[in-house]
């Protein structure tokens, strides 16, 4: 008779942990999905045109993967509220924002909610605020307050003389009910003729201990957004490989691109089809940073030693600049095609 003792505890913790992080995942996830959902209802239900509800949402949809990213670099510990700052204000309207306040860090859900009104704040301010002239400027601020918790301000100056809304739309009931209520506070919004003026206050729910692993500040991307004011972008006639793994991101891009008058290359989805395409007449590209789990360095180093300009559309939470090492503008997802066209007939205008 021949027995084997082997002790199997080791592997039922490892299985159970496993599970465990695996639902979790299934959790944050189904969360996050109905998050998205609910925005583009309530978003559509306050827009008038297809192209406004696009641009909105589409925003909104930046500002939640903008909270999402700095979360993920903390493993979901929290977010810095200066960070939250960097991410929305630091790539508008260079030197008319400022923002300063105390080491302070929120949790997964106050910083979305953050994320979200800042969003909202920093539109407005874009399309009829103090960004909307080059005199204008936003200034941040925010302390802890005695009790625990934090209250910031947000002051616009210089900008066009403002009156209150004739309308509330969606920005508004997020910003006086959704975020107060996220957030465990309030929210006050004050009309001045001098600017808009701010005061959100977040009770001591919404704060977190500092993470273990603190992530950097965020950079100003090279190409966060790409102006859209100008009017849509021409590439008439020119050949712009498509190099992403992710089918309805490649159509969808495909779709753009040729409305915007370009010949596609592509889209090529395997790191094998990009390389095999590169024999053909390339005027730019667009590049996912990662094909399948196999980088697109191969392909961005045969267009770079041959000088065709090329773009990243990348979900990497890279905030250093272009993937590898590359001078080259990069638009992170979620984005609008638009900006991806425009930012392709930029490098060719350049050229």
């Amino acid at each position: 008779v021949c027995g084997v003792i082997e002790d199997v505890s080791r592997s039922r913790r490892e299985e159970d942990q496993r599970m465990q992080l695996m639902a979790e995942l299934d959790h944050r996830v189904k969360n996050v999905l109905a998050a998205v959902q609910a925005l583009a209802q309530q978003t559509a239900k306050r827009t008038t045109s297809l192209d406004a509800f696009l641009q909105t949402f589409g925003g909104r949809l930046k500002a939640m993967a903008s909270a999402n990213e700095l979360l993920t670099a903390a493993r979901w510990r929290g977010a810095a509220i200066d960070h939250l700052a960097a991410a929305e204000l630091g790539a508008i309207a260079p030197g008319q924002t400022s923002w300063e306040g105390p080491e302070l860090f929120l949790t997964p859900r106050a910083a979305n909610a953050l994320s979200l009104a800042l969003h909202e704040l920093a539109t407005n301010a874009v399309k009829y605020g103090a960004l909307s002239v080059e005199t204008g400027h936003v200034n941040l601020r925010w302390n802890a307050r005695p009790g625990g918790g934090f209250e910031l301000t947000w002051t616009e100056s210089g900008g066009p003389v403002v009156a209150s809304p004739a309308r509330r739309g969606f920005g508004s009931t997020l910003l006086e009910q959704v975020t107060g209520r996220e957030l465990n506070g309030d929210t006050q919004v004050d009309y001045r003729p001098a600017g808009v003026a701010v005061r959100l206050r977040a009770g001591p729910q919404a704060m977190a201990d500092r993470p273990e692993v603190m992530p950097e500040a965020p950079v100003a991307r090279v190409t966060e957004t790409v102006p859209t004011s100008r009017g849509p972008a021409s590439l008439k006639g020119a050949r712009v490989l498509i190099v992403e793994d992710a089918v309805l991101l490649a159509l969808e891009l495909e779709t753009g691109l040729s409305e915007a008058g370009a010949e596609v290359i592509g889209p090529a989805y395997e790191l094998e089809e990009a390389m095999a395409l590169l024999d053909q007449p390339i005027d730019a590209a667009v590049l996912d940073a990662n094909l399948n789990g196999h980088s697109v360095t191969p392909v961005a180093e045969v267009l770079h030693q041959r000088r065709i300009p090329f773009v990243f559309a990348t979900g990497y939470g890279e905030t250093g600049g272009a993937p590898g090492g590359f001078e080259a503008p990069v638009i992170r997802k979620p984005y609008d095609v638009t900006q991806v066209a425009a930012a392709v007939a930029e490098l060719l205008g350049n050229r």
